[in-house]
C-alpha cells in the first residue's frame, strides 16, 4: 500500500482530498495543528493523524522522522488573510500568507523529498491558486504568495528532471469551502457569503479532490505540469456569472 501524506488536512480541500485518496487504496497521513479535527479524520478513513506546522522547521523535522515512507505529497496547507489594497495592506498579513503558502510548502518538501525518491517513484502535488497567474484588486498579498509558490514548484520541476519524482501543480479558482473566505475577511460571514453570492455551483472541495486523485493516478512516466480547474461559473478571475446555469 502507498503512502500519501496530506498537509492542511483538517478541513477544506485538504480534508476532502485525504477522503478520495484513502478511498482511492492510499495509506493516507494526515497532517495539521488542529488535532482534534485530525484524530477524527484519521479514524474515519483508516490513516494516520500526526501535528504539523508547516511554518516551523522543527515541527516539519519532527513530522518528517515519523515517517516511514511517502509516495505522494500533497502540499495543501495555505491561506489568505486580508483583501486590503497594496497601499492599505498590513505587513504581517503578508508574512503570514508568504510563510504558510511559499516557506510552509518549502520546509515539507525538502523534508520528504529523500522518502519520495526511496520509493522508486514519487509524486509531489502544490496546491496553488489561479491567483498565481492572475492578480486581482484587493488581492495582492495573496496573489504575490501563490506566485512565489508557483515559481517554487516551477523550478522544482526543473531541478528534479532526471530522477523519478514528479511535481504536479493544481490551480483551483473560485472553490466554497467553510473557512477560506471567513478566513480572509476575518470571520466576516456576510463579506464571506457575499463571494459565492447567486453563483451557481461553485467547486466543491470534493470536485478539487477528485481532480487531485485524477493527477495522481496517472501512471509514473506521465506528469500533469499545470492544471487550471474553475466552476462553469467563472470564465475567468473578473469574470463570474451570478445567476442560474443548470436545472435542478
Amino acid at each position: 500500500m502507498q503512502t500519501a501524506v496530506v498537509t492542511g488536512a483538517s478541513s477544506g480541500i485538504g480534508a476532502a482530498t485525504a477522503r478520495r485518496l484513502a478511498a482511492d487504496g492510499f495509506h493516507v497521513v494526515v497532517a495539521a495543528r488542529r488535532q482534534d479535527r485530525l484524530a477524527a479524520l484519521a479514524e474515519e478513513i483508516g490513516g494516520r493523524a500526526l501535528p504539523l506546522d508547516v511554518t516551523d522547521r522543527d515541527s516539519v523535522a519532527t513530522f518528517a522522522a515519523e515517517l516511514d515512507a511517502c509516495d505522494v505529497l500533497l502540499n495543501n496547507a495555505g491561506g489568505a488573510w486580508g483583501s486590503d489594497s497594496v497601499e492599505g495592506g498590513d505587513p504581517a498579513d503578508w508574512q503570514r500568507m508568504y510563510e504558510v503558502n511559499v516557506l510552509g510548502t518549502l520546509h515539507v518538501t525538502q523534508a520528504l523529498l529523500p522518502l519520495l525518491r526511496a520509493g522508486g517513484g514519487g509524486t509531489i502535488v502544490n496546491l496553488t491558486s489561479t491567483a498565481a497567474f492572475v492578480n486581482y484588486e484587493g488581492g495582492a498579498g495573496y496573489s504575490a504568495a501563490k506566485h512565489g509558490q508557483h515559481a517554487l514548484t516551477e523550478t522544482l520541476r526543473l531541478e528534479l528532471a532526471g530522477q523519478p519524482v514528479r511535481v504536479i501543480e493544481i490551480q483551483p479558482g473560485m472553490v466554497h469551502t467553510d473557512e477560506f473566505s471567513l478566513n480572509r475577511f476575518r470571520g466576516d460571514s456576510d463579506k464571506a457569503a457575499a463571494v459565492y453570492a447567486d453563483v451557481d455551483r461553485p467547486l466543491t472541495a470534493e470536485d478539487v479532490a477528485g481532480v487531485i486523485a485524477m493527477a495522481v493516478a496517472q501512471p509514473l512516466h506521465v506528469n500533469i505540469d499545470q492544471l487550471v480547474l474553475r466552476p462553469l461559473a467563472q470564465a475567468a478571475q473578473h469574470k463570474v456569472h451570478r445567476g442560474r446555469l443548470f436545472e435542478g
